[in-house]
């Protein structure tokens, strides 16, 4: 069953074309791998499929339901969660609290069971204050662990592997199986080719398309002996 269906979307920025007549659609259980260069507009969908900012034209359907004009707070209890880039960055508050705010009524059971998740300790990490002295890769996980916590259908990780050790990479992997596992769809979100192999479809984003999508494996290849060595990621001349 198809949860996400996205229909001819265009979107531009400083005069780019940054997606153009875009499509893509996502399976329920499905994690799918959208790669791509930086600047290619990866994180720009993943704002429009929250509702961050909206397209120019085109159509997004979230369980057969057309969410284009809806808020992130409406798309949110539908069931779409994008964690950013970009850790946490709310002071002040204890950790514990920080994963209670994505779910109502949540419990230290709940919070204990999202730690686990991601290998923190909930002894260690429920009273600590989100500040300067977690390590990014805490703060990622932390961000991952408020993720598992949420009745989501769909789950966005814009370069979760962004910024992390190879200690924090091992359970951002685990993390992505254990959302499978959950039942959850993922939109993972990378410029790194070994990335890709989490997923179970993946697709290359350049000059606003899918330009290439299959298994991820071939995708992979493709990404990193095409498109690395690729000039003006134009797309125009890719193989398809």
């Amino acid at each position: 069953m198809t949860l996400l269906e996205i229909k001819s979307v265009n979107f531009n920025a400083d005069n780019k074309k940054v997606l153009n007549d875009f499509n893509l659609s996502i399976k329920a259980g499905e994690v799918y791998c959208l790669i791509g260069t930086n600047g290619a507009g990866k994180t720009t969908l993943a704002n429009i499929i929250m509702g961050v900012v909206k397209a120019e034209s085109g159509v997004l359907l979230f369980k057969n339901v057309d969410i284009s004009r809806l808020s992130i707070t409406e798309r949110a209890k539908m069931g779409i969660t994008l964690a950013w880039q970009k850790p946490a960055t709310i002071e002040g508050l204890s950790i514990n609290d920080y994963i209670k705010l994505g779910k109502k009524g949540s419990t230290d059971a709940d919070v204990r069971k999202a730690f686990e998740s991601v290998g923190l300790e909930y002894d260690e990490f429920s009273a600590r204050i989100l500040d300067d002295k977690l390590s990014g890769g805490e703060r990622k996980r932390i961000e991952l662990a408020s993720v598992v916590n949420m009745d989501s259908k769909l789950v966005i990780l814009d370069e979760p592997d962004s910024g992390i050790d190879m200690v924090n990479m091992q359970f951002i992997k685990k993390f992505i199986s254990k959302l499978k596992e959950l039942g959850k769809s993922v939109l993972l979100i990378t410029h790194k080719e070994d990335m890709i192999l989490l997923a179970d479809k993946a697709g290359i984003l350049c000059a606003g398309k899918i330009i290439r999508e299959g298994e991820p494996k071939k995708v992979s290849d493709y990404f990193k002996n095409g498109c690395r060595v690729c000039k003006d990621f134009t797309g125009e001349n890719c193989e398809k």
